[in-house]
């Protein structure tokens, strides 16, 4: 697909995340623009496609428009949601609501993990941990085949997977909720999601949840701990919830051992009695 040419002095920078920045339409106030780092060609691409996929399945997410280029990057233009803000950033800026920010997160997810899914349209995500997993040069080949265990051993779900649930790809308005970010997005069973919800909350360091979500380990640590049983209902301690969703974060390891070329020893504990 060929990218439609845009003049970058028709946007506004709006803000910057790892992958690149955002801009909302000078004169258009309906139209945001998310444009990738240099270099990146078909990532856009890629979720662009996707995120088309998941807006018609019927996911609440903004309406995604064409693949452009300003003719050195490449990106997507989106309906724009205006007025939105993150769970993250809200959780940041008022620490006092984290109990009804994570319970409307929960919610959420709850609907999300609802959504039965044309599986001929979406990858399994077993499938793609096992790709990952093949591809990984830093597990051993014993560890290899005990992940491989644990993932034939894993339940099924033919349910809508986000991918990449952190409570920064979920905006709302006062009105309106939506997540964003669906270039993980798959199918498969909820406790794949959330691991990535403790993983963020509470397995990464101090300086990365300081750095991407713009608030102390403590706070994103009482995040989870209302999430957890928001989510999963009366009958289990956190304790238990906790022990329960630990593998799934743990195997986000592979994907982060992939895009930083190295070992992750402290996402790996998560694994601890499976490798």
């Amino acid at each position: 697909m060929k990218a439609i040419k845009i003049n970058l002095e028709d946007y506004v920078h709006a803000g910057e995340g790892a992958n690149g920045e955002s801009f909302n339409h000078r004169t258009d106030p309906s139209v945001m623009l998310k444009l990738y780092n240099p270099g990146k060609v078909q990532q856009p691409l890629d979720e662009m496609l996707m995120a088309r996929k998941v807006f018609a399945a019927g996911i609440p997410t903004p309406e995604p428009g064409d693949y452009v280029t300003d003719g050195v990057r490449y990106g997507i233009r989106f309906r724009r949601v205006e007025g939105k803000v993150s769970y993250s950033r809200a959780t940041a800026d008022h620490p006092e609501k984290v109990q009804q920010y994570a319970t409307e997160f929960a919610q959420m997810c709850i609907q999300l993990h609802k959504v039965e899914l044309d599986i001929t349209q979406f990858e399994n995500v077993k499938d793609r941990y096992r790709r990952l997993l093949q591809e990984n040069p830093f597990f051993t080949p014993e560890q290899k085949e005990s992940l491989n265990r644990f993932l034939d051993q894993a339940p099924e779900a033919h349910t809508a997977i986000h991918g990449d649930l952190q409570f920064s790809n979920a905006i709302f308005t006062p009105t309106e909720r939506y997540f964003i970010d669906l270039g993980d997005f798959c199918y498969g069973h909820p406790l794949f999601d959330i691991g990535m919800v403790y993983l963020c909350c509470c397995v990464s360091d101090e300086a990365f949840i300081q750095e991407v979500f713009h608030m102390p380990k403590t706070l994103s640590t009482r995040f989870w701990e209302h999430f957890a049983p928001a989510y999963f209902g009366p009958g289990k301690s956190l304790e238990e919830l906790t022990e329960l969703v630990r593998p799934y974060a743990g195997l986000k390891t592979l994907i982060v051992e992939r895009d930083t070329k190295r070992p992750m020893p402290e996402m790996r504990a998560c694994l601890k009695g499976i490798i």
